[in-house]
């Protein structure tokens, strides 16, 4: 169960932009820029619990089966439903705003959401390491 574990952040790329873009409020980004958000992963084959724990002791978890509809819940607090689909080794699904991939690449988390700007894609990476 390769997503199995704890994971921490250890570098981010285009936060801020994406954050922005998604609606995410100015004080928030500020806060979570330099945060070491903690992600715990509990893998049974395709039935996942996928927790995060960010600033001022905030938490989303979802609780989800690949390829099944699930109640999930957005970094916003936003409910909807989606389906997590697995192709070569990557999770994916689409957020109501964008759409987000999660993979192990040489021993790390690399979460990887994309959203569309009227300039082009924005991307944003976040890569843990276990902990």
């Amino acid at each position: 169960m390769a997503f199995s574990g704890k994971w921490e952040t250890e570098s981010q790329q285009g936060y801020e932009e994406f954050c922005k873009l998604i609606g995410i409020p100015d004080d928030v980004i500020t806060k979570g820029h330099d945060f070491k958000l903690v992600t715990e992963v509990t893998q049974n084959g395709d039935d996942f619990t996928w927790i995060q724990y960010y600033p001022n002791n905030h938490t989303v978890t979802n609780k989800f089966i690949v390829g099944k509809e699930s109640d999930m819940e957005t970094t916003g607090g936003k409910k909807f439903k989606g389906i997590v689909k697995m192709e070569g080794g990557k999770l994916s699904i689409d957020f109501p705003k964008y759409n987000h991939t999660s993979e192990i690449s040489g021993g790390k988390l690399v979460e990887t959401s994309t959203v569309t700007s009227a300039k082009g894609p924005v991307v944003y990476v976040r890569t843990s390491k276990k902990i």
